[in-house]
């Protein structure tokens, strides 16, 4: 591919070297040949563009003392992720219904669907045009899955679950298993039958290894565009707006409403009934319950982040003051001691 007709594709404007050079490959700095093209997604990545083998650089303003040559796009990291697709990912042909796969009679299944060995799709089931169902996925009785979606191997989707359109779930996730629901009475626990569903709206992406409840009554819901990752926990009932982002590990109790553009980072648990408004953010490994407003939090349980990095800073403080507390305290004993003499 030329370099300026990879400009047209990128509605970006070269600022230095030759269009028609060829652009063979995609890559990181440290990692760029002969014919790739790199971005530089920070200037303090700068100093490595000194020994960089790229044919090009993708950046947001023009670089002066550079030697590579130059693309300017509105944002380098998008159009490098752009190109990782182009380079990189080849369209799935439809590879139709395998003959080891167990299909049953009762399923509507659209054209272009991929269907590998060893899957079992239910009765009433339904899969949308060109959804690929890699081997050993199980998809149980009443459920919806939309156009274009992906499910890579060992996917559960439980019954009466619902998936939209061009979802992408990871190996080994679990949608629709039981609510953790159970009431004490006479010494044991008793189960709560979990008989709601689950929504996943289009273009979610879930990692590996997560698990998304099924609602009691009800549904639980996964909003349009929200990004879930590896090892992440969704219990009954819990709705998640738009275009929210769920980082590793992350725990969120029954019935939490979350709204849209929200981040939980790593290891973040919160509180069932817990509502957090749109457009915050939550720090790793922090404790969340009740209302949270719009902000940036961090800790456990959670305060506002500018707050929680002051009392890091106090906290690394800690043994210097009590140092200094014991030696006040030794000097008021002796003052105390001479007053009293």
């Amino acid at each position: 591919m030329k370099l300026k007709d990879l400009a047209l594709l990128l509605n970006g404007e070269i600022v230095s070297g030759n269009g028609d050079i060829d652009i063979t490959g995609v890559s990181g700095i440290s990692d760029a040949k002969a014919g790739d093209v790199t971005f530089l997604s920070s200037k303090k990545y700068l100093k490595d563009l000194a020994n960089c083998k790229a044919a090009c650089v993708l950046v947001q303003q023009p670089l002066v003392d550079v030697s590579i040559t130059q693309l300017k796009v509105a944002n380098p990291y998008l159009a490098f992720a752009i190109l990782l697709e182009r380079f990189h990912i080849k369209p799935m042909k439809p590879a139709g219904i395998s003959g080891d796969a167990i299909v049953s009679e009762k399923a509507v299944i659209a054209k272009d669907v991929s269907i590998f060995p060893f899957s079992y799709v239910a009765d009433g089931v339904t899969v949308g045009k060109g959804t690929v169902v890699y081997p050993y996925v199980f998809i149980g009785e009443n459920t919806t899955v939309g156009e274009g979606c992906v499910l890579y191997p060992h996917v559960t989707l439980r019954e009466g679950v619902t998936i939209g359109n061009r979802v992408i779930i990871h190996s080994g996730t679990v949608i629709g298993s039981d609510g953790f629901g159970y009431v004490f009475d006479e010494g044991r626990h008793y189960k709560i039958p979990q008989v709601g569903g689950v929504i996943i709206e289009d273009d979610v992406e879930i990692g590996s290894n997560a698990s998304v409840d099924r609602a009691t009554t009800g549904n639980t819901i996964i909003g349009k565009g929200t990004k879930i990752d590896n090892l992440s926990q969704i219990a009954h009932n819990v709705k998640i707006g738009q275009h929210s982002v769920i980082v590793a590990q992350a725990g969120i109790g029954g019935s939490t409403e979350i709204g849209d553009y929200v981040t939980l980072a790593g290891q973040v648990g919160v509180a069932d009934h817990t509502v957090i408004e749109s457009g915050t953010m939550i720090g790793a490994q922090s404790g969340i319950m009740g209302h949270i407003a719009k902000g940036a939090y961090s800790g456990s349980p959670a305060i506002p982040h500018r707050d929680w990095l002051r009392a890091q800073a106090l906290y690394a403080k800690l043994p210097e003051m009590q140092k200094r507390i014991r030696e006040i305290e030794e000097k008021i004993q002796t003052l105390e001691r001479r007053n009293t003499e």
